[in-house]
């Protein structure tokens, strides 16, 4: 097995390291966006694909890389886990429909609720304390997925019934789509910014650079974050017009 994440804030990425450290230990994971996460994914029988929803639906990331390389996806058995704030509907079946299409196994889907990773908007926001207890329970969850898996063969089925379909379908999906449809232009960059490089060093589309001494965004932004958690000066913000606060997972472990 290979992993294969999407991880903005590190939620995913610790989901993904959990359950394969029951599962299978020995199993690599790779961040969708390394050079090696295709032929990875070549080499291996069954995947573990993993992302963070997006107004329950998958990050436009993930489906550009699903279709720009359908070859891979051939005969491949693939196990969805999708991580959210909150509610997810058929967060994990999202992008099991558009796998089958170009010929992948759907063994399972797993969602696992996390912190809220949104850092420039108050809505879902917890104590540090509640941070940590969601994170507990997520470990719980997963550890216990992880057990029958290995013990019974058994996969969770989280987000792939036609119900879960309409849940995400109707209660996010189709008043957000054009939010989830391509990379994003939205990213702004305040006068706060001292050009200090690490938001382009972490984003994983290249969608950043540094010009004069100043952080400048293109239009290819996958909306994972990343950035605006690392800002050490808090002057990146995408849905919300300031920072609230920066969540990443590494403050609640």
């Amino acid at each position: 097995m290979i992993g294969i994440y999407m991880s903005g804030t590190g939620n995913t990425k610790h989901c993904v390291s959990k359950l394969l450290s029951v599962i299978d230990p020995k199993a690599e994971m790779i961040p969708i966006e390394s050079e090696e996460s295709a032929e990875k994914i070549r080499q291996s029988d069954t995947v573990l694909l993993a992302y963070p929803t997006q107004f329950s639906n998958v990050p436009f990331m993930v489906k550009d890389f699903i279709r720009k390389k359908p070859e891979l996806w051939k005969n491949k058995k693939v196990f969805c886990l999708t991580t959210m704030g909150a509610f997810s509907g058929d967060g994990a079946g999202c992008a099991a429909r558009l796998l089958k299409k170009y010929g992948a196994k759907i063994i399972g889907g797993l969602h696992v609720r996390m912190p809220d990773a949104v850092c420039d908007n108050k809505m879902l926001k917890k104590s540090l304390e509640e941070n940590k207890r969601i994170v507990r329970e997520a470990d719980k969850k997963i550890e216990a997925v992880g057990r029958k898996i290995v013990k019974e063969g058994i996969y969770p089925q989280d987000g792939l019934s036609f119900m879960a379909h309409l849940a995400g379908l109707f209660g996010q999906r189709l008043w957000f789509y054009g939010k989830t449809a391509r990379y994003s232009d939205k990213l702004k960059i305040s006068e706060d910014c001292v050009g200090c490089g690490i938001c382009a060093n972490n984003c994983p589309m290249g969608n950043l650079k540094i010009v004069d001494g100043k952080a400048v965004a293109d239009n290819r932004c996958a909306m994972c974050y990343r950035c605006i958690s690392h800002c050490p000066k808090q002057a990146i913000t995408l849905l919300g017009k300031e920072v609230i606060e920066q969540c990443r997972y590494d403050r609640y472990c």
